[in-house]
């Protein structure tokens, strides 16, 4: 099964280690990562998820990225923002797409402990794209 990434180059102290972990779970499952995207920001995704869920090859999508909390709000509008973006690309292609994005509400200590929660969107997409191609035979 091949499945791509797309990683958030903001906060890249914490989302690079964190598509290593992706990486390195991908591979574990027996999944290969055909594209690994990088994006300036959590929010710049949408348009890159859309273009590799329409590849026919790509099983499914994981989004990588880190959302830290600063002096305003922000982190909470641009988490609702991309995890809405990511469910209705997901219904529209019927093609799983992984939130391996941390936040919002997160502290620079809180995101580097959850670099390993990576592991969670490659699993999400692991499982659901078996699910829907045995629902499909």
């Amino acid at each position: 099964m091949r499945i791509a990434l797309v990683v958030a180059d903001f906060n890249s102290e914490i989302t690079h280690p964190m598509e290593r972990t992706a990486r390195e779970h991908a591979a574990k499952l027996g999944l290969e990562v055909t594209h690994s995207i990088h994006v300036p920001g959590v929010y710049d995704m949408a348009p890159i998820v859309k273009a590799l869920l329409g590849r026919k090859e790509i099983a499914g999508v994981v989004m990588i990225g880190a959302v830290i909390k600063g002096e305003t709000s922000h982190d909470e509008l641009i988490s609702h923002a991309i995890a809405s973006a990511a469910l209705t690309l997901s219904i529209e292609f019927e093609k799983p797409v992984g939130l391996a994005i941390t936040g919002p509400g997160m502290t620079d200590e809180q995101a580097e402990a959850r670099i390993p929660n990576a592991r969670n969107g490659v699993e999400a997409v692991a499982r659901v794209a078996r699910a829907l191609e045995e629902l499909r035979r």
